[in-house]
């Protein structure tokens, strides 16, 4: 069977030979690209194996395109002089019959004319099955290409709006008032029974002191011993008394913020739904009498308008790469979150038109609420202790007190914008949560929210969405102000708006299942058992082969378990992985005083990474794998690199029968040569797997596609030195392009093999860059090989 050669392909745009180290694809029609070149034909645009269109019109056309230039499936052009048109224009129109094999209805044929008719028309119109298909295939293309909808300015005024807030504000006024009251009364209540406590324990104190002084006369020492005992006593009770009042006030306190947040939630959500019938309203008279939208939309634009009740929970028909590809679409609209929120406003109403003003979409309003809340960094606020609600900062008063959360404040602002949307209470695997570790209480309890936008229900997790502020120059002091002028950087998750329910579902469980919003609702248990992944696993298209993969992997008899992840095509040459084990219980790392890193082997084949775990004992691991995007470049400086965790295992090793040794001690990292293909373009010629079997003697063979200079390799093995061992490899340079290892084994067994080497400097320099590991091989030799 032909194998198609991987390591030298031709890219389709230059026509040059791509290596791995700079290769993407194959792709759906067997198709190469440099990452350089891959590209759109039309205007240029960067393209990624998730961004990139085929023409879908002509299939010899093999070129790539962004999704504004891809020769687009639109409904077709149907005149006079279309296949089977022609004649049916000459035919008298005696009928408006049907043609069954353009339309059927509910599964079955359409009626056909009555036999005595001599012929038969169709009726061609955006509902005949080849026709709609088309449409609907246009529609997925264009799916955020929405027309956009005038601002809420045209048809509710901005008075109005504010008189039914400060209506609200009143309510809010009201509760807070309440709670307030609440808290106050609660706190007498419990400062009074400690009072009467004290009084009760130290009357039985001093009785008991007076009767021990009164029983018989005492010495004036022995009265001062029972007087400083006493005092003591009293000292004892009371610091046990403060003990228990402060325990009462915490229970307490964490009891009323339970109810204040319960009735907190039901206001904001009577409020909401009275906001959005008023915008609702407003809205419709206005569309009875003017078009909603900026520009008259054409016939193929003409969809269903924004639902004035919110609709039933039910899959997305779109996933979230039909709306946008890249957060830096909404660039315009981060921006204008980011202003908005270097200013403080005074009402919700200013607030919200600020921000969605400009928003034509109902993606755009989502957008920028989110971006705000992200933006605005919630957490660490400082709050006035007397803040007036009618304040700038009276508006988060809810946050500072802890009544009201960033989703219930989403839903808030959503509901300004006319937005539906709810917030979802359930489980998640959040901080502090382990793989294996079962939903039995509250612990792990949370909400989130989902808003109605582009036609479906969407999941917005504005808490783990928010990240932190990073000043490109420096981070600001405490307490600073930060200048307009400043350069920041808002760092934010955006994994976390409009995030995929499929991909959702790994790390959220509502309680009620038609909130999961997918096709097949999956059970608690199920949840459990998905492994424990991370939005990073997600940002860089990460996926699990297997499908047997679980949160808890049981090893073998021999304690041997193995996890397989496969990452697309484009980030093959720039993620990085590794990872850690360590006990799962004690957080040891280390088994007989052998790290248990030495016990796991990662190898990358393709597209898949390995992990290979081989458990030195029975009982439980945790293994965490952390990934890095870096170039080549930037990993052969040296500096150190910033990895984090993409997802967690338990390893559980129930019954060992065979007792494995450890690794030899080569360098951290994956074993086999891939990593010498993506940094050095180092490519093996007779070794492509990380695992070798070898008799006594080994020759293992490269061809350099770029120039490299001092080699070096050195043979490791467990019981002996390495210095033993360096004089059983050696390395040879022949010509330009090849490079040979030679090793002689001077006893059987398991041998790490760990290779190094660098560039020349660039631009003529002969500035040497620092010797970096290249790869490493495991190999077993015996004589039997």
């Amino acid at each position: 069977m032909y194998r198609m050669n991987f390591y030298e392909s031709t890219c389709l745009r230059c026509d040059q030979t791509v290596y791995q180290v700079d290769r993407v694809g194959p792709l759906k029609d067997f198709t190469f690209f440099h990452s350089g070149c891959f590209k759109c034909a039309v205007c240029g645009t960067k393209l990624t194996l998730k961004t990139y269109y085929n023409n879908q019109h002509r299939q010899e056309d093999k070129e790539v395109y962004c999704s504004g230039h891809v020769p687009k499936i639109g409904p077709g052009h149907l005149d006079g002089s279309a296949v089977g048109i022609r004649s049916a224009l000459n035919v008298p129109k005696t009928t408006n019959l049907i043609n069954d094999q353009i339309r059927s209805q509910n599964g079955t044929a359409a009626v056909v004319a009555p036999p005595q008719l001599d012929y038969q028309y169709g009726r061609f119109d955006a509902s005949a099955l080849h026709i709609a298909h088309a449409l609907r295939a246009t529609e997925i293309h264009r799916a955020y290409d929405k027309p956009r909808e005038k601002p809420i300015e045209y048809y509710l005024d901005k008075d109005e709006q504010t008189r039914l807030e400060m209506k609200h504000r009143k309510e809010e006024d009201d509760l807070y008032r309440k709670f307030t009251r609440q808290r106050e009364e609660e706190d007498k209540r419990i400062k009074d029974e400690i009072r009467d406590e004290w009084e009760k324990e130290l009357e039985r104190l001093t009785s008991r002191f007076e009767r021990e002084m009164t029983a018989k006369r005492k010495r004036p020492e022995d009265t001062k011993v029972l007087t400083l005992r006493l005092q003591q006593e009293r000292d004892d009770l009371e610091k046990n008394m403060t003990i228990r009042r402060d325990r009462k006030k915490e229970s307490l306190t964490r009891k009323l913020l339970e109810h204040e947040r319960a009735a907190t939630a039901a206001l904001v959500e009577k409020q909401s739904r009275e906001m959005l019938e008023l915008i609702n309203e407003k809205r419709s008279a206005y569309m009875m009498a003017e078009s909603i939208y900026l520009e008259p939309p054409g016939q193929e634009d003409m969809t269903a308008p924004y639902p004035s009740q919110a609709p039933s929970p039910a899959p997305p028909a779109l996933a979230k790469y039909h709306i946008y590809s890249h957060p830096n679409e909404f660039a315009y609209i981060d921006e204008i979150a980011i202003s908005v929120a270097q200013e403080d406003q005074k009402t919700f109403t200013d607030l919200v038109r600020q921000l969605v003003g400009r928003c034509g979409s109902d993606i755009e309003k989502a957008r920028t609420i989110f971006r705000w809340i992200t933006v605005k960094n919630l957490n660490t606020m400082q709050f006035d202790e007397n803040l007036r609600g009618d304040t700038p900062m009276g508006l988060l008063r809810g946050i500072k007190q802890g009544t009201e959360s960033y989703h219930v404040l989403f839903k808030r602002l959503c509901s300004y914008a006319g937005l539906h949307c709810v917030v979802i209470k359930g489980y998640s695997k959040s901080a502090g949560y382990q793989p294996g570790v079962s939903f039995e209480d509250n612990r792990f309890r949370n909400s989130w929210n989902a808003v109605y936008v582009a036609g479906a229900w969407r999941f917005v997790q504005c808490n783990w969405g928010a990240r932190h502020l990073v000043n490109a120059k420096e981070v600001p002091k405490a307490g600073a102000k930060l200048a307009k002028t400043d350069s920041l950087r808002y760092e934010y998750d955006d994994h976390y708006f409009l995030t995929d329910p499929r991909e959702f579902i790994y790390e959220f469980f509502p309680l009620q299942s038609e909130w999961q919003l997918l096709k097949t609702p999956i059970t608690l248990q199920e949840f459990e058992e998905l492994p424990f992944v991370r939005s990073l696993f997600f940002r860089y298209g990460l996926y699990f082969p297997d499908s047997h993969t679980k949160a808890v992997m049981f090893t073998d008899a021999t304690g041997a378990a193995t996890i397989r992840i496969a990452m697309p095509s484009n980030m093959q040459s720039s993620l990085i992985f590794h990872y850690n084990l360590k006990f799962y219980d004690t957080d040891g790392d280390s088994y007989d005083g052998v790290s248990l890193k030495r016990f796991v082997m990662q190898s990358v084949l393709g597209n898949i990474v390995s992990f290979r775990v081989h458990a030195p004992s029975s009982g439980a691991f945790l293994l965490d794998i952390f990934a890095n995007a870096v170039t080549p470049k930037e990993y052969l400086t040296g500096e150190p690199m910033k990895f984090k965790s993409v997802c967690k295992f338990k390893i559980a090793c129930e019954d060992l029968q065979t007792v494995m040794v450890p690794l030899p001690d080569c360098a951290s990292g994956e074993w086999g040569p891939t990593k010498a293909t993506r940094l050095f373009g180092l490519i093996p010629i007779t070794h492509q797997d990380a695992l070798i079997f070898a008799g006594r003697e080994l020759e293992i063979q490269f061809r350099m596609s770029r120039q490299l200079t001092d080699f070096m390799a050195t043979l490791h093995k467990n019981g002996i030195e390495e210095k033993r061992l360096s004089k059983y490899v050696s390395h040879l340079i022949s010509g330009d392009d090849s490079v040979t290892f030679t090793l002689t084994f001077p006893e059987e067994g398991q041998y790490g093999l760990d290779i190094y080497t660098r560039e020349h400097g660039g631009n003529g320099s002969s500035e040497k860059h620092l010797l970096t590991h290249c790869c490493k091989y495991l190999i077993n030799s015996s004589k039997r090989n």
